[in-house]
């Protein structure tokens, strides 16, 4: 799995991720100031998900029907550290389910959920 980091996304867990085994493109290393459709572009390029806080992109896929990445986990919360935002990531990467909206498939509760259609996916954290 790749991952195209947004620019709010912790430094800290791209050098995890990466530590980890994950490709990561960190937007804040590469391209720090480009809009949040250059960075849609991208993803959508070269299939990565994309790591982001930043909520304007279920706009942009979702309302608008641009372009649509591999995926988009969306993290609604500020993270305690910014190593947990990788932490998370891990954890969920190395779960063997399909993902689900409907709370009694889903195998660990305190987990966040997985959404969307079509094509593209995003989980909602």
């Amino acid at each position: 799995m790749e991952f195209l980091a947004n620019e709010n996304f912790p430094l800290l867990s791209v050098m995890l991720l990466r530590n980890a085994g994950y490709r990561v493109v960190s937007i804040a290393q590469e391209s720090p100031g480009i809009t949040d459709f250059e960075v849609l572009t991208r993803a959508h390029e070269e299939n990565m998900v994309i790591l982001t806080f930043d909520r304007d992109y279920g706009e942009l896929i979702y309302k608008n029907r641009v372009l649509l990445p591999a995926g988009v986990v969306y993290f609604r919360f500020g993270p305690a550290t910014p190593a947990e935002p990788a932490d998370i990531i891990i954890r969920l990467t190395a779960m063997p389910w399909q993902g689900t909206t409907k709370d009694e498939n889903h195998p660990h509760p305190s987990l966040p959920r997985r959404g969307g259609g079509g094509k593209g996916r995003a989980i909602f954290i």
